[in-house]
């Protein structure tokens, strides 16, 4: 339901990646995966999603601000972008805190702050869901606990359902 926060948690390999990339139409699969709106009627859903350990070249000299360039304007990061992108970038960054993060290098980024990074991009647009495959990978126990109560304000000030995968029984 909007607003919800849902872990799926298992063991490595029971296939909780593969049923978040059936969701998102990755993956082949029998049966039916189908949402409802709240007047219970199915709908289209934009969807959100933050993968799990994504890797990039630390040695290529991409921005935050590069990076949303290309996917949220679809414009090439050579250009240079126009003060409006700027402030939406900015904008989309102080959604998860990170405004200080726009100009850094993507390979110079802590995982705790490639986490802010690759979920602010996944909200904007503002999605119905948001999926974040084990999104606490890679981040020490300080940033784990500033990243749940970051998705959980995003949760509240968006009323937002949320879909985690883990395999940390712990978190």
């Amino acid at each position: 339901d909007c607003g919800q926060i849902v872990a799926l948690i298992g063991p490595n390999g029971a296939g909780k990646s593969t049923l978040i990339h059936a969701i998102l139409g990755q993956q082949a699969y029998t049966g039916s995966i189908t949402f409802h709106g709240p007047d219970g009627r199915e709908q289209k859903l934009r969807i959100g999603y933050v993968p799990q350990s994504p890797t990039f070249d630390r040695g290529d000299p991409v921005s935050v601000m590069d990076l949303f360039t290309c996917c949220i304007f679809k414009r090439p990061a050579f250009l240079r972008p126009t003060r409006a992108m700027r402030e939406k970038v900015l904008a989309c960054l102080a959604n998860v805190h990170g405004e200080a993060l726009i100009d850094k290098r993507i390979g110079t980024l802590s995982g705790g702050e490639l986490q802010r990074v690759l979920l602010a991009l996944a909200l904007e647009p503002m999605p119905n869901i948001l999926i974040l495959d084990e999104p606490l990978s890679g981040v020490d126990v300080e940033g784990m606990s500033l990243l749940m109560d970051m998705l959980d304000e995003i949760r509240k000030k968006f009323d937002l359902s949320i879909l985690m995968t883990t395999h940390d029984f712990t978190m």
